[in-house]
């Protein structure tokens, strides 16, 4: 006879209550600061940016798509398969854009839409939103914000900032599972969406308006997973727990050590402070050492990783995002990275790396 399978809650969580949702999106909103509509959509954040993409390109809208990783490149795509004009600002490889570089792309031509990422979890570097925002804003553009990465490790006011969309996912820096994620719109946003069509999309911003928020509410359209909210729920609550504030003051601490740290292993920094990601660190790596290099002289277990994308081969990521942001995985980190320093030749103090990250 065959033993029965290990159970496992699994397959048979309880359902989510309907009246569940909203308080949800209320929680979301706290976070993000705004008394714009929240909605909830049913998938990776990678669903809900090209959501927003789908429902606000269409012909004859002109979009500034700033790209400092893929994510930025992707979204561009989107706009263009809806068939906006888009202009792609890029960044130099693995860096933050340049203020300048968008002020002079707003002067030499109108946009509707200024699109961003806040925080890049593959360079570990952080864009001016904030400038961006104000530039945007003075010239009349709908400003779309990526801050999957960003929401819960860098402080994010959606209303104080002006931001008409941004769109968040809980598995970054809020700690939680990548099965849901949700974004905020604006009333100026909500009048360049495009109307919903006969056959319902989960890439229409309008079908969720029209099936949730003109219905009060109360139910989620399609069969929402239970397990994902769930989660969602639980992982919204251990953030009101520990306070916004002490989530981001954590995340803010974690990445002032590693940059100190990881400073004093290579001698070389990626980015200045005021740039940098409190998600990841980007170790700049000496010369002649590349990132395939440390990674396979690592020591077993090392959670290190390389940039993603071009450049990235020149820097080491160390990840302190969400539950990691804590002085032990910061230091045990910059431990890893000292030992394949070491082994690849490169004179390395690694008591004066792990002083300087506790000192910051």
């Amino acid at each position: 006879m065959t033993p029965p399978a290990p159970w496992t809650p699994l397959p048979d969580a309880p359902a989510f209550p309907a009246t569940g949702f909203a308080p949800l999106a209320d929680a979301i909103g706290r976070l993000l600061g705004t008394s714009n509509d929240v909605l909830l959509l049913q998938g990776e954040a990678v669903v809900a940016l090209e959501a927003v993409a789908q429902s606000l390109g269409r012909p004859g809208l002109r979009a500034l798509n700033i790209v400092t990783s893929m994510y930025g490149r992707w979204f561009g795509g989107w706009l263009r398969r809806a068939g906006a004009e888009v202009q792609d600002l890029v960044a130099r490889p693995g860096q933050p854009i340049s203020l300048n570089a968008v002020s002079e792309a707003l002067d030499a031509a109108p946009f509707d839409l200024v699109a961003v990422v806040h925080a890049e979890s593959a360079y570990g570097i952080l864009n001016p939103l904030e400038e961006i925002a104000a530039l945007a804003r003075a010239r009349g553009a709908l400003i779309v914000v990526d801050a999957v990465a960003s929401v819960g490790g860098h402080r994010l006011e959606v209303d104080g900032l002006g931001l008409d969309v941004a769109v968040i996912g809980p598995q970054k820096s809020l700690g939680g599972q990548a099965g849901v994620s949700a974004l905020s719109i604006s009333p100026a946003a909500w009048e360049r969406v495009a109307p919903a069509d006969e056959a319902p999309s989960i890439l229409s911003l309008a079908d969720l308006r029209d099936g949730w928020l003109a219905t009060g509410r109360l139910a989620l359209p399609g069969t929402p997973s239970a397990l994902e909210f769930h989660a969602l729920a639980a992982t919204l609550a251990r953030v009101e727990q520990e306070g916004l504030a002490a989530l981001q003051a954590r995340h803010a601490d974690a990445a002032r050590a590693a940059r100190a740290g990881a400073l004093a292993l290579t001698g070389r920094a990626w980015v200045s402070p005021d740039r940098a990601s409190n998600l990841v660190t980007a170790a700049a790596l000496p010369p002649g050492i590349t990132a395939a290099a440390v990674l396979a002289h690592a020591p077993a277990g090392h959670t290190l990783s390389a940039g993603v994308g071009p450049g990235g081969d020149g820097l080491i990521r160390l990840n302190h995002t969400g539950p990691r942001a804590r002085k032990d995985v910061v230091l045990g980190d910059l431990v890893a990275l000292a030992r394949a320093l070491g082994a690849l030749g490169h004179a390395v103090d690694l008591a004066a790396a792990l002083a300087a990250a506790a000192d910051a």
